[in-house]
């Protein structure tokens, strides 16, 4: 059987839900595939919390009365308001609360492979459906997207796996399973230093390996004097210094940089970093050791023995009972499994990530990528939810015009 749709977004998290009640508020029809907040829910352990503030922690909507602190109103929670920290289990929940008011026809079926055909896209579902569409979003986040070092993922033959040695933080919903075990946790930003303190609460032994230096953020403070209060001040959801302002309030400039300089800029702002109120619970707490780097790693029985260069050139070697790879998402186009080979090579690239125009619009005319694989194009903005909001517009409003 074969279906003809207008739009087809691919992927329920954030960034998904959000273009598709923007597309269905401009009335085109959309289906969207995908399980909703799968990340959020199945791949991020339990008691992690946000690095975004609550006022940078909303999708986008096309009409007001669905952000963050409208759910909360919703439930009769208070409100978070200015530094609060948003905790993972809230943030899923009110993802799912605007999926059920927004979009509520996401089907839990998965995207086998899609191909162009004519001038639009066949899709080929897991449900043996067929379907044809002019606009394909692809808006599946983290999913598949990884990153674990040659040299660690080399100790599991079947590749990292949370039962196994050596595991991505992106595996684990609960860290409670290693209390009472030695565990490495390879990595210098916030999902390493949580997870470090996740797994030091639940009663493992837990050794932070960064390859740089640990570092957190300042906790807000209230200006100096009276004179620094009258000064504006950066409001900015990526946060609160004048450096970062531009790649969140001009993200729309950031495809005129030169391409060197945008991926230059991916890799470096924002980069490695804890969040202020992350300190307490790591410093003092989970031994650190900064400038450790991963030179190799070996099975040695039931455990892994990682050896690593320390600041002064030597090597030590260190032996555990796991490996927690807190070593980020590199995208690559290969690894979305849904995208034909023929449909692949079609794309244009810049650098690893897929080519877009100013309506986040791939090379192949119809089909757009929206959140981490469009950073190359608008910047760091793209791997946070206060991205959503230019996303979904530009998006919605490029396929509305063509629909039209």
């Amino acid at each position: 059987m074969t279906d003809n749709v207008p739009a087809v977004v691919i992927g329920a998290g954030p960034y998904g839900l959000s273009v598709a009640a923007h597309l269905q508020g401009r009335g085109v029809r959309t289906r969207v595939f995908g399980d909703v907040m799968s990340s959020w829910r199945s791949h991020m352990p339990a008691g992690m919390c946000l690095k975004s503030t609550p006022d940078a922690s909303s999708l986008s909507a096309p009409a007001p009365g669905f952000t963050l602190g409208d759910y909360c109103r919703s439930e009769q929670l208070m409100p978070l308001q200015g530094a609060d920290v948003v905790p993972i289990g809230l943030f899923t929940r009110y993802g799912q609360w605007f999926q059920q008011a927004l979009v509520p026809g996401v089907e839990q079926t998965w995207i086998r492979q899609f191909n162009r055909a004519g001038d639009g896209f066949r899709l080929e579902l897991s449900t043996g459906e067929d379907l044809q569409t002019r606009h394909v979003v692809v808006a599946t986040g983290i999913s598949g997207l990884d990153y674990v070092p040659d040299e660690l993922a080399a100790v599991e033959p079947g590749g990292p796996c949370p039962s196994g040695l050596v595991s991505h933080s992106s595996q684990h919903s609960n860290l409670s399973r290693f209390t009472g075990a030695r565990v490495a946790v390879i990595g210098a930003g916030q999902s390493a230093l949580e997870s470090a303190a996740l797994l030091h609460e639940a009663g493992a032994e837990a050794t932070i390996l960064a390859r740089g230096t640990a570092r957190f953020g300042t906790p807000p403070a209230a200006p100096a004097n009276r004179f620094a209060a009258m000064l504006p001040q950066p409001r900015s959801p990526l946060g609160p210094t004048w450096r970062i302002y531009p790649f969140s309030h001009a993200a729309g400039l950031f495809p005129y940089l030169p391409l060197e300089t945008r991926l230059r800029l991916v890799r470096r702002v924002l980069g490695p970093l804890g969040a202020w109120w992350l300190r307490d619970r790591v410093v003092g707490q989970v031994p650190i050791l900064d400038g450790h780097a991963v030179r190799g790693a070996a099975r040695d029985g039931d455990g892994v023995v990682l050896t690593t260069t320390c600041p002064d050139g030597e090597h030590a070697t260190m032996r555990v009972d796991h490996v927690l790879a807190a070593t980020g998402y590199r995208v690559d186009l290969a690894r979305l499994g849904f995208l034909g080979p023929q449909l692949r090579s079609q794309l244009r690239l810049a650098g690893t990530f897929p080519q877009l125009s100013s309506s986040f619009q791939s090379s192949v005319p119809g089909l757009y990528f929206v959140g981490l694989p469009a950073a190359a194009t608008f910047g760091p903005l793209m791997r946070f939810v206060c991205g959503t909001p230019l996303a979904a517009g530009r998006v919605s409003r490029a396929v509305a015009g063509a629909a039209r």
